[in-house]
């Protein structure tokens, strides 16, 4: 029977906990965590939580709410992956970003800095979200896209293939970047009563 308790400092308070056999991070109760999971000494996963398989969750790492960590996926440094977002395949999340919502994260996606997923935004392939960059609502970021600096991708815009997305620039509404498209500095990028496509 499991007599620890630990504050998650999550505003619940001390609550039933373990460490992992794994590395050692407190894990709550109420979390599903498998014993094939590394969880590191400062990583935390609580509330309703799910992380299974071989994923890993290290630095000072938190997965909480009903987020789910899968596959093969990282979450570390100091990231977190909550609400009912999921992180899956051999998707890695790190540095200060977020993933959150309902959103999802998954193949070798990497998003790191300070970069947000969240919303049902989906970011998967090979692409990266870095920087202050922010992915939202129902957008879709896949292949080799790379968004960064403080650029926004929201509505259902979709960007993918060899683009690069920076700067302060925005892709939303029903837009479509494709191929290896540049889209920066302060451009605004929208789909309005039908697709606007931009390629190379």
């Amino acid at each position: 029977m499991n007599n620890k308790y630990f504050n998650f400092n999550d505003g619940c308070g001390p609550v039933p906990a373990s460490q992992h056999s794994n590395g050692g991070g407190w894990v709550a109760d109420t979390a599903t965590v498998a014993s094939t999971v590394y969880v590191g000494p400062n990583a935390m996963v609580y509330g309703n939580a799910t992380v299974c398989d071989n994923a890993s969750i290290y630095g000072d790492a938190r997965v909480y709410n009903s987020a789910e960590v899968c596959g093969d996926a990282r979450v570390c440094d100091n990231a977190r992956v909550f609400g009912s977002a999921m992180v899956y395949g051999n998707a890695k999340v790190f540095g200060y970003s977020k993933v959150f919502g309902l959103a999802k994260v998954y193949d070798y996606a990497r998003i790191c800095g300070g970069a947000k997923v969240f919303g049902s935004a989906q970011v998967r392939g090979n692409a990266w979200v870095r920087g202050n960059a922010k992915v939202y609502e129902h957008a879709e970021v896949h292949s080799k896209a790379v968004v960064y600096g403080y650029a926004q991708i929201f509505g259902h815009a979709l960007v993918c293939g060899d683009v690069n997305v920076f700067g302060k620039a925005w892709v939303f509404g029903d837009a479509k970047v494709v191929k290896d498209a540049r889209i920066y500095g302060d451009a605004r990028v929208e789909g309005v009563g039908g697709d606007v496509v931009v390629d190379s």
